[in-house]
Order: structure tokens, then C-alpha cells, then sequence
């Protein structure tokens, strides 16, 4: 391929991606897909460009261009980036024909069709980045000029970057799935079903109740249980099974082990978590929900609450979704854990097909949950107890196993002991383990007992069997079952070995002291279990749990002083005294060789709190050594999403005192505090790096008793600080009631802070706000009715998060329900005293009493339960905004008038529209999510519309009525329209300037509205304040339907529309020509053919040719040129500077030879000077828009000579080498296209003076 071929492909390829650039910015309601293509484009569009240059720059014989022409090779890059284009031009424009009446350009591709063209046009922008650089090193000498080498290469570099693309794309899929949920519940699946034996549990996937469930839509099965039944094999069991057999691309499944030792970890909105990251593990294309939680909160260092991640929950989109929840009884409930996440799930099977398992003991609470729902009772069955111990006997001492009968007899005994609870199966057996002669196993199974009290016996004999143990072993056993059920949660093989290393006193961890974790199985009876894929040491049952429990206190009294002094020994050993650790990577060093460093880090305090008294010595000893605290501090609380410089982001400057307070250690806290007097004073109100007083950090972890403390003390209770701003508004963000009572009634301010928030806002603008807490800062008189620098009151942030039970609390409380806020940006203002704060809020003496109402925030943001919820208690459909608006406005317009702060009124992600970031799903998925959109907006118009107080006449500051205000181009625009005419919306109300509906849909060329409107009598000869009429308007859209809709009516032949003309003589092609819609050459034909004037200069002298040229900055469509020159009175248009179409294409991006060409064929005068004496050269010179080829066509065919001056004497070599040699941003379009004109110049100049002007043909 020579080198005007290479040159030739990419100028084909320019020509078409710039048409196709256009054609993706005017896609109507398109996803995020579209925004990345269009991105994409043009990133390889610039490349391209500078490409083309260098090339016409180049030689054929250099080694460099030989590298260059794999991209041009048949079905190479250049080939593969044009078909990807062709691809979006043909669906986009459905085959590159027009449109039919009423349709605009939609975005129709399938996720998967997307990612096939965005990898061709990464791979061309690779491969082009690829080739500058082979420019300026070595590269291009290991490219020859065989073509077959060439492909071969360029199918290694395109493999290349696929699988760094993918492997890219896969870290950062599985850094997103870590950052939304740490769990790893598929680990605990694979651990608990590597122990089912075979063949058991197949009664429960034959039971007819299984198969309903597997078929029913929405629905529910309660597997309720005794304890020991094997509920949480069965459900794992039921897992499996979906998994194998159910889950697809368009069915989810997902499950959760509930588990009493992770009831800290395990709240509500966790688990959720949990849910979301299983459904979207293995399909990044769904995961936008949670990117879009990440992008919220990562860069805060916030988690998402439970609204948050039950939206995202929402949003992963399946056909079907299973839900599995073991354990719920093991899901606290005290705090309301239990019911909402049930209620969350119950939630989505409203809009979703989603099918929910769970099992629980039999509990009345949670039986009440499930009243309406099948139910099948796990119980084991007589058939897997003798399957499971048939698997057994293999372990069963040789007495046993040689006996065939005796097997019988075991098998036989212990169906009939174990009475359906599966877990003394496994007991029992154990219990024979040691019994080695036929008579000792018949002895026990005569001792085998039912009933309630066969478990608390099986478990009295396995401890039996453990203190009849050596001594050394008996007290290793009590060690381990003391730390594996006091420990606050799952330890794994390595921390429970490292602790129960740990020796008294020691200042480092004595490898020959740490015991093997098999050891440890042998001496505790069976009694605990490992789970082998994830490490995990667990006790064997929930049971044993609460046996152990209610022994405690007489069989390992001590247990808890012993783990939290060895806790504490650990965290004071030596390697910790050099303090925290400066950088990422050595922190994780110090947690892979510190075993237990995590766990005692994070749960000393938790030991400590139980004794308090016997362990203060140890306690305060190891808080008073700042380093050994600072070490501690960052292991407890570095976030647990790695990113650059996470290891740093924790409370560094923190005290011992500190660290105690978050453990909420009173006792500790008060032998450390000073005496009584200034030092106290200092310690008292000493803060860490996050500005954090002692008093708040109790106050944000709810230890009321310890707030106390501190406030009798001599902490002062209003002091301000933290996150929050002080300690009230930290407990109320977390909803601590107890530690909230304590302190408003120790004197904190419920009152407006700096930013003007009162308790009450702090409190409501949270998910988990509760009606006592609401009561309990009313009783203290905070502030209900007030607006803060968010420019929201109380009342507002319960529209915000939903609160009717709290907006009901505060309209009966005497807040009005149409409480205004006034818009503004406030930094200015907070510095000054409250009360002219709130003066801010209101509005002027005497005005019409403006602002916006908790009603327009439910409208504009789409909340209609809200917006319902707020019209039945009587709130004002008409009340007005500042700028003249009413709900009904905010909610059609999806936008607010004014100033663009930010606030809660603008975040997008409170919109019902922030649904929009789904859009790159699949297709399916795609309209449901449009449909849940618009379905929720319609019903809040329609909520609107349907209250009989509703006024369709209010217009707003601009004059615009809620006809204007429908968001033209949308589906639904022409039914709106209809609905509010019938309603009595006047169809031809125009606004301030003069801009009618009908002028609104032209311009949004929305042919459907158009005829809409028309059918309801709009006239399209009407004009706006500029002389614009509706033909005007959808001249502007480019859409060509709307122009046919609207000249074939009897009106606009009546009047020649078609010659009609604006205020400033533009006609309707000059309207056309100038905007940046689409535009296509048949349109322009057909108006042509109808008597539009193609020649006809505006008041300013301007043709509508010159008009367009003038508008396409980047690209000129030559076929549109060609049409409007075919009237020779536009190949002599001069403007009032005396420029001619040569000098405006020559400030252009696209000029070149191909526009040169045809404006001289044409019979334009390209030698002609403007008015200042410069050539089309000079111009060309001036925007950087030179080329080679250009430069030679002007100077050889044309005749422009290269160095003639304009009237201030000045060269276009002169004027390139000036703007050359300004400075910059890299980000503007082509930003070295003047020094490339310099050089092509400079070059042709020196050529001259040598004699020998170069040729570029």
C-alpha cells in the first residue's frame, strides 16, 4: 500500500467517523454507551487527524511509513474502525435512511454489540499510539515490509492489549466487588458442602414444596427447624442445587449465612451488600449500581446505608432472582437487624420476580414473618442419618468396622435417638470414637437419650470424654473451646493458633510455642470444625454455643481475663513500639507476619469490657505507650477497601484515652483521666487528626455510660468537632437514642450549627431515623422548621429518605405543610448569628409568598409515594418557587430554574432518572428500566394533574406554563400534551418571549407533538419575540419529518412558509445550516425543491452556504456544499469583511484539498484578499488548519503566492510562527496544529529559496 492510499483510508475513515460523531450527538435519551462511543471516537478521530498529517508529511522510502501501513492492511485496523463506525451509522440511522414521521434517532444496540465495537476502536486508538512511538524509537526498525510479518504482528499487539484490557478490567471488577462486601459466603458453601455426605438431603429437592417454590414467582419457603436438625446443610444443599441447575445469565442466585458470632458485621444493609456482590461477581456488564455506589463513596471514605445498597439491590437486574438466608435466628433483632432485611427483600418481590428461602429455629417472631408463605419443616431423615453414619464408620474404631451387624445395630439406635435432629447424629458418633471393644460401644448406645435433653447430655459426655484426657490436653482444650466461643467472631487457623501462643508477659510470639492446628481438632471432642476453604475455625453448632454459655462461669471461669490479657500482651509486643506504619505496603508486611494482629486490634476492648477491673493494670499499661496505641489505632481502623494510601486514613494524634472510649471502657477511662484541673481540662478536650473530641467518639459509637462519664468529668458537651460537628449530631447520625437522651439532657445544643442544621435535620436526613427519636428532640425543642445551607428543612429531608411516619410527627407538631425554602449559596453567610441566618429563609415583606415546598422536592425528584403522600394531607399543588414554579413544572421540566448550587435540589442521584446510569445493560433490561422511569414519573404528573386544586394556568418567571415545560422528544411528550389540554391547559399560552408549545416541539423536532399540537388548533405561522416561526424551530432540530409535518399544512401554503424569514432575514435554510443538528443533503434538496431561497442573504449579508460552512467547525459535509453551489450566485458570496468561502473553509478543521477542490470547480474565487488583504493561505495560517497538500494546491493551481503580505505587512508564515509560539491547554482540540502549519511553511519557504518547491501530488 503506497502512501496516498494510507493517506486516503484515513481521510475515508475521518470523513466517516466525523459523520458519525454528529450522528451520536444527537441520539435522543441514549445511555452512558453512547456518551462512551461518541468519547471514544473522537479520541481515535484526533489521533487520526495528527496521523494524517505526519503521513503527508512523510516519504514512502522511510522506515517509519513501512510500520505504518499495518494499520491500512485488507481487514486490518483502519478497516476494522470503519466497520465498527459503518456498524453505528447504520443502526443508529436504521440504514442510513431517514426516519419515519414522529421518530427521532434512538439508541438501540445490545450491551454486547457495544462492547464488540468499543474493543475495535480501543484497539485502532492502541495501534496508532503504537505507531507514534515507533517514530521516535527503535519500534520501527523490527517492522519489514512483508505484508504477511505485518498482520502477524499486528494480531500479536491487538492479543496483547486484549488480555491487558482484560486483566485490567477483571482487578478492577473484583477491587469493586471487595469495596461493596468483604464476605465471602461462596467459601463457607463450598466448606459446608465438601462435609454433606453423599446422598442426604435429597428428600427436601424432592419435596413438592421445593418444586413449587423452584416454579412460583415472588415466592417464599419457610424451612423452620429444631435446633440440630441440619437446616444449614440443607440450605447449603439447596444452594447447590441452584447453582448447578437454576442459575444463568438471566437468573440470579444469591445467599447469606446468618451467624450469632458476626452479628456485628452482619446488619442489614451488609448483607444486602453481600446479595448485590454474589448476583454481580461474574458479570461486570451489570455491576453499574455498585460502580455507582462507589463513585459516591469511595473517595469519602463513607459506606452506603441501607437505602443505598437496596437501591443498587434493586437495580441489578435478573429475569429472576433466588434468594437463600440461613440462620435467621442467628440474625439479631434487638436492634431491628432481622426485620429489615426481611422487609428489604419483601420490598423487592414487589416489582421483581424474586423467590426467597430462609430457615430458623422455630421462633414466634420470626414465624410471624413467613404467616403467608409455604413452609417445610427440616428434620433429619432416617434415611440420611444412616447414610451419614455408614460415611462415618471409616473412622470408628476396628471393633466397628469389622462387624457388620454391629454397624446395623449403630445405625438403628441412633435413627431412633436422634428423632430428627441431625446434629446428635454427628455427636453420637463421635462419642464412639474412643470405645474400642464391642461391649463398650453397646454401653454407650444404651446410654443414647431423646428429647429436649439428648443434646445438653451429648455435650456433657463430650466434655466428659475431654477432662478424661491427659492433663496437658484437657487444659488445651479448654483453651481452644474458650477462645473459639468467646471470640467476637470466626477466628481462622492461624490467629487461634498465634493466641493461644501468646505467653504471659512475653514481648514477642515464640514460634516453637505455637501449637498445629490438627492438634487442636483432637483434643476438643469434635466439638469444633475447619472449615478448609477459608481457614475458619468454628464451633460445631449454634447449640454448642449456648451450652458452653451457660456453663461458663463454672467450667473456664477465667476464659475471658485470659483472652484479653493475651490480646493485649499481643498488641504491646515489641515489634509494635516503632508505632503505625508509613506506607501501604508496609503495613500489609506487618499484618501477613502478624497473624493475630487484626483480630486483637479490633476486639481487645470488646474482652476488656467484661473485665474491667481485673485487667486495668495490663489495660492501662499498654494505653499509656503512645506508640504501642498508634500501632493498635491503625490496625483497628484503616478501612478495609485498599486503595493508594488507605493504610493512612485512620484517627492518627489518637490518645489511650481515645482508644478506650471506642471500646466505651469506663472503668479504664476513668483510672487514666488526670486529676481534677487544667491538665484534665486539656486531655478532656485534646482531639486526633479527625478532629475528634473524646466525647464524640463516645457519642458516634452510642456508649451513653461513657458520655457521661466524660461530661461529669469536665468534658464540655456542645464542643465542636468530628465529621458530624459535635458529639449530639455524631449519635444522631447513628441513631443511638440512649446516648442522644443522655446527652441533650446533660445541656447539648439541639439548636442550629454552623451550617445551619439543627438536630432535627441531622436526625431526618438519615435512613435510619426512628419516630422515639424525632419525639425525643421535640420534647427538647429543636428547631422543626428551619432551613439549612443544603436548602432543606426537616420536613424536606423526610421527603428526601421517604419518613411519613416523621413528616406526620412533624405536620402534627405544627410544621406547615407547604414550608418554603429559599435557594442560595450560603459559605458567605454562615459566619454570621443564627438569628439572621434564618431571616435568610424568608421571603421579602410584602412579596407573594414564594419558595420551595417539600411538594416540589417529591415532584422534582420523582418520589411518588411522597408527592401522594404530601397532596392527601393538604399540601398546596400551586404553591409557587421563587422562580414561578409549581410541582407540576418541576416534575414535567425534571430541572429547577436559577442558580445551579449545590444541594440536595440538584444531585442528580436523588432523581428517579439516576436510573438512567443502568442503561448499559442489555436490551430488555434497558426498556425496563426506561418503563420503571417513566411509569414513576407519570404517576407523580398524573398524582398532580388528578388533584382538582391543580392550576394549569400558572406560569412561571419566564412565562411558561406546564405546557412548556414538557420535556420535548421524549415518548411520552404527546400524550402530556393531550392530558393537559383536556385538563384545560391553553395550547396557545406562549411564554415571555413569545415561544409557544408548538415552537418548544419543533425544536425538539418531535414530530409527534407537532401533530399533536396541530390537531388541537396551534398555528405555525406564529412568531416568537425574534421572528421565529414553528418551521424555523424544527428547521433548527434538522429533523426532516417535522419540516414535511409542518409545511403541508393548509396554513403554511397559505401564508409561503417557505419563504418566511426571522426578524434578522434568516430564512428557514440559513435557521438549518447553522445549528449543530443533523444535516442531511436530501432535506436541504427537498426544501430546495419546495422554494426555500438557497441563495438569499440575512440582514448581516450572510448566505445560508456561508452560514454552514461557518458553523462546522470540524467537519464540512461536502455533498451538502455541492448542493447549495449548484447555485451559482453562491460561489461569489463575499460577507462584509470581504471574505469569500475559500477564507471561511480555511477556518475550518476540515480544510483541505477535497472542500478546495470543489470550491474551484465551482468557479469560487480563491485569490481573492478580504478586506485586510490577507489570502485563503493566511486565514489557513491563522486557525492552524494547514496542510501540505492544501498549501501546494493554493500555490500551484490557485497561484496564491506563500509569502505575500496583508495590509500590515505581515506573511502567513508570520502569523503561524506568532501563534505557534503561545502557550496552550493540551486539552483543546489538535492543540499543535499551529506549529505543524508553521513547520509546513518553514519548509516550503526553505524548499523555495533552494529552487526546488516541493510537490506533494
Amino acid at each position: 500500500m503506497d502512501l496516498l492510499s494510507v493517506t486516503a483510508s484515513i481521510i475515508t475513515v475521518l470523513q466517516l467517523s466525523a459523520k458519525v460523531l454528529a450522528y451520536l450527538n444527537d441520539v435522543k435519551d441514549a445511555s452512558k454507551d453512547r456518551a462512551k462511543c461518541a468519547v471514544e471516537a473522537s479520541n481515535v478521530h484526533s489521533l487520526l487527524t495528527n496521523l494524517r498529517f505526519r503521513l503527508e508529511e512523510a516519504r514512502a522510502d522511510a522506515p517509519w511509513f513501512t510500520a505504518v501501513r499495518a494499520l491500512g492492511i485488507e481487514n486490518g485496523p483502519l478497516d476494522q474502525f470503519k466497520q465498527a463506525l459503518e456498524a453505528l451509522q447504520t443502526k443508529i440511522t436504521d440504514g442510513g435512511r431517514l426516519k419515519k414521521a414522529g421518530e427521532a434517532l434512538v439508541w438501540k444496540f445490545k450491551k454486547e454489540e457495544i462492547a464488540s465495537i468499543l474493543d475495535r476502536i480501543e484497539r485502532l486508538k492502541t495501534l496508532v499510539e503504537v505507531v507514534f512511538q515507533m517514530d521516535h524509537f527503535k519500534l520501527s526498525q523490527a517492522i519489514k515490509d512483508d505484508t504477511n510479518f505485518v498482520r502477524t504482528h499486528v494480531l500479536a499487539i491487538e492479543s496483547g492489549v486484549d488480555n491487558i484490557q482484560h486483566e485490567q478490567a477483571d482487578a478492577k471488577h473484583s477491587k469493586l466487588l471487595e469495596w461493596v462486601s468483604p464476605t465471602d459466603y461462596p467459601a463457607q458453601q463450598t466448606d459446608i458442602i465438601r462435609r454433606r455426605q453423599q446422598g442426604t438431603g435429597q428428600w427436601f429437592l424432592d419435596a413438592p414444596e421445593f418444586a413449587t417454590w423452584l416454579s412460583m414467582p415472588k415466592g417464599t419457603l419457610f424451612c423452620p427447624g429444631m435446633p440440630g436438625a441440619g437446616k444449614t446443610m440443607v440450605a447449603a444443599i439447596a444452594i447447590e442445587y441452584l447453582l448447578k441447575s437454576v442459575q444463568s445469565s438471566s437468573v440470579g442466585v444469591a445467599y447469606v449465612y446468618c451467624n450469632y458470632k458476626a452479628q456485628e458485621e452482619q446488619d442489614a444493609s451488609s448483607m444486602l451488600a453481600a446479595i448485590v456482590k454474589q448476583l454481580v461477581q461474574g458479570r461486570p456488564s451489570i455491576a453499574e449500581p455498585v460502580a455507582r455506589l462507589h463513585k459516591q463513596h469511595a473517595d469519602q471514605g463513607t459506606k452506603p446505608c441501607l437505602e443505598e445498597t437496596f437501591g443498587a439491590l434493586r437495580d441489578v437486574k435478573y429475569s429472576t432472582v433466588y434468594v437463600v438466608i440461613d440462620a435467621l435466628d442467628e440474625c439479631r433483632d434487638g436492634d431491628g437487624t432481622r426485620s429489615r432485611l426481611l422487609a428489604r427483600l419483601k420490598d423487592l418481590q414487589v416489582g421483581q420476580d424474586v423467590r426467597i428461602m430462609a430457615t430458623a429455629r422455630f421462633i414466634p417472631e420470626i414465624e410471624a414473618e413467613f404467616q403467608t408463605a409455604m413452609k417445610l419443616e427440616i428434620q433429619a431423615s432416617d434415611e440420611d442419618v444412616r447414610r451419614y453414619v455408614a460415611g462415618q464408620t471409616h473412622r470408628l474404631p476396628r471393633c466397628i468396622q469389622r462387624d457388620p451387624a454391629l454397624q446395623a445395630t449403630i445405625q438403628d439406635k441412633l435413627v431412633e435417638a436422634v428423632d430428627g435432629m441431625f446434629l446428635l447424629a454427628r455427636l453420637h458418633t463421635e462419642s464412639l470414637l474412643d470405645k474400642r471393644t464391642t461391649k463398650e460401644v453397646k454401653s454407650t448406645l444404651d446410654r443414647f437419650s431423646k428429647g429436649s435433653a439428648a443434646l445438653n447430655d451429648a455435650y456433657d459426655e463430650a466434655l466428659q470424654r475431654i477432662d478424661g484426657q491427659l492433663d496437658g490436653d484437657k487444659e488445651l482444650a479448654k483453651k481452644v473451646l474458650s477462645w473459639v466461643t468467646y471470640a467476637r467472631r470466626p477466628l481462622t487457623t492461624a490467629e487461634l493458633c498465634c493466641a493461644l501462643a501468646v505467653e504471659r508477659d512475653g514481648t514477642e510470639l515464640d514460634p516453637e510455642n505455637v501449637p498445629d492446628i490438627e492438634d487442636l481438632l483432637s483434643v476438643c471432642a469434635g466439638l469444633i470444625v475447619v472449615d478448609q476453604e477459608s481457614a475458619i475455625v468454628r464451633i460445631v453448632h449454634y447449640t454448642t454455643q449456648e451450652y458452653f454459655e451457660r456453663i461458663r462461669d463454672t467450667w473456664c471461669p477465667n476464659a475471658p481475663l485470659h483472652i484479653a490479657s493475651a490480646c493485649l500482651t499481643y498488641l504491646s509486643f515489641d515489634r509494635f513500639k516503632t508505632g503505625s506504619c508509613s506506607s501501604d505496603e508496609e503495613f500489609e508486611e506487618r499484618l501477613r507476619e502478624s497473624k493475630f494482629l487484626d483480630y486483637a486490634a479490633k476486639h481487645w476492648g470488646e474482652h476488656v469490657a467484661e473485665v474491667q477491673s481485673d485487667a486495668c493494670t495490663l489495660t492501662c499499661s499498654f494505653l499509656s505507650n503512645s506508640c504501642l496505641v498508634s500501632s493498635a489505632t491503625q490496625a483497628f481502623l484503616v478501612p478495609t477497601y485498599k486503595h493508594r494510601h488507605y493504610s493512612q486514613e485512620y484517627p492518627q494524634d489518637s490518645t489511650g484515652a481515645h482508644l478506650a472510649v471506642r471500646f466505651g471502657l469506663s472503668l479504664i477511662l476513668e483510672a487514666m483521666l488526670l486529676p481534677e484541673g487544667h491538665e484534665r481540662k486539656l486531655e478532656l478536650a485534646k482531639k486526633d487528626s479527625q478532629d475528634q473530641t473524646l466525647l464524640y467518639i463516645a457519642a458516634a459509637n452510642g456508649h451513653g455510660l461513657t458520655a457521661e462519664l466524660l461530661i461529669d468529668k469536665g468534658a464540655e458537651v456542645n464542643a465542636q468537632g468530628g465529621y458530624y460537628g459535635n458529639a449530639l449530631q455524631a449519635a444522631l447520625v447513628g441513631t443511638h437514642e440512649s446516648t442522644v437522651r443522655i446527652l441533650v439532657e446533660r445541656g447539648a445544643h439541639v439548636g442550629l450549627d454552623v451550617q445551619l442544621k439543627g438536630a432535627m435535620h441531622h436526625v431526618l436526613n438519615n435512613a435510619s431515623c426512628t419516630p422515639s427519636l424525632v419525639r425525643l428532640l421535640q420534647q427538647y425543642g429543636a428547631p422543626l422548621d428551619t432551613t439549612d445551607v443544603n436548602n432543606m428543612s426537616p420536613l424536606h429531608y423526610c421527603v428526601k429518605f421517604g419518613h411519613k411516619t416523621m413528616a406526620r410527627q412533624l405536620i402534627d407538631a405544627g410544621v406547615p405543610i407547604d414550608l418554603r425554602v429559599h435557594r442560595q449559596s450560603w459559605p458567605s453567610k454562615v459566619s454570621e448569628s443564627s438569628s439572621s441566618k434564618e431571616k435568610l429563609s424568608l421571603p421579602a415583606s410584602g412579596s407573594v409568598v414564594t419558595g420551595l415546598t417539600p411538594l416540589h422536592f417529591a415532584a422534582l425528584t420523582g418520589n411518588l409515594t411522597m408527592t401522594e403522600f404530601l397532596l392527601e394531607h393538604g399540601a398546596d399543588p400551586n404553591a409557587l418557587s421563587d422562580y414561578g414554579e409549581t410541582p407540576l413544572h418541576l416534575t414535567l421540566r425534571t430541572k429547577l430554574c436559577g442558580t445551579k448550587y449545590q444541594d440536595d435540589w440538584t444531585d442528580l442521584y436523588l432523581r428517579v432518572e439516576s436510573l438512567w446510569d443502568l442503561l448499559e445493560f442489555e436490551e430488555d433490561n434497558v426498556d425496563a428500566v426506561l418503563a420503571e422511569i417513566s411509569v414513576t414519573r407519570e404517576g407523580v404528573f398524573n398524582a398532580l394533574l388528578s388533584d382538582p386544586r391543580t392550576s394549569l394556568a400558572v406560569t412561571d418567571h419566564k412565562g411558561e406554563s406546564p405546557l412548556h415545560c414538557i420535556r420535548y422528544g421524549k415518548p411520552e411528550s404527546a400524550t402530556l400534551i393531550r392530558k393537559l389540554v383536556f385538563r384545560g391547559a391553553d395550547q396557545f399560552n406562549s411564554n415571555l418571549s413569545q415561544q409557544s408549545p408548538l415552537h418548544f416541539a419543533s425544536k425538539s423536532g418531535d414530530n409527534a407533538s407537532v401533530k399533536a399540537l396541530l390537531l388541537l388548533g396551534a398555528k405555525v405561522a406564529s412568531t416568537d419575540e425574534h421572528g421565529l416561526n414553528a418551521l424555523h424551530y424544527a428547521a433548527q432540530s434538522g429533523n426532516h419529518e417535522t419540516i414535511i409535518t409542518i409545511l403541508e399544512t393548509d396554513e403554511a401554503r397559505a401564508v409561503d412558509l417557505i419563504a418566511s424569514k426571522d426578524k434578522y432575514g434568516q430564512n428557514v435554510l440559513h435557521h438549518m445550516l447553522s445549528t449543530h443538528s443533523i444535516k442531511r443533503v436530501e432535506t436541504v434538496r427537498w426544501l430546495r425543491d419546495q422554494g426555500a431561497h438557497i441563495s438569499e442573504l440575512d440582514d448581516s449579508g450572510i448566505s445560508p452556504l456561508a452560514r454552514f460552512i461557518k458553523s462546522s467547525t470540524l467537519r464540512i459535509d461536502i455533498e451538502i456544499c455541492r448542493s447549495l453551489l449548484e447555485i451559482k450566485e453562491n460561489a461569489s458570496f463575499i460577507d462584509c469583511d470581504g471574505r469569500r468561502l475559500g477564507h471561511l473553509c480555511a477556518r475550518t478543521a476540515d480544510f483541505g484539498v477535497r472542500i478546495l477542490n470543489l470550491l474551484f470547480e465551482h468557479g469560487v474565487d480563491l485569490v481573492k484578499r478580504d478586506r485586510d488583504g490577507r489570502t485563503v493561505l493566511h486565514h489557513a495560517a491563522i486557525c492552524g488548519s494547514l496542510t501540505e497538500q492544501s498549501l501546494e494546491f493554493l500555490t500551484k493551481i490557485v497561484g496564491i503566492q506563500a509569502d505575500e503580505e496583508d495590509t500590515c505587512g505581515r506573511t502567513a508564515l508570520q502569523y503561524a510562527t506568532e501563534l505557534a509560539a503561545k502557550d496552550r491547554s493540551r486539552r483543546i482540540w489538535d492543540f499543535k496544529r499551529w506549529d505543524r502549519t508553521r513547520d509546513i511553511l518553514q519548509k516550503f519557504q526553505t524548499n523555495c529559496m533552494d529552487g526546488s518547491c516541493p510537490s506533494y501530488a
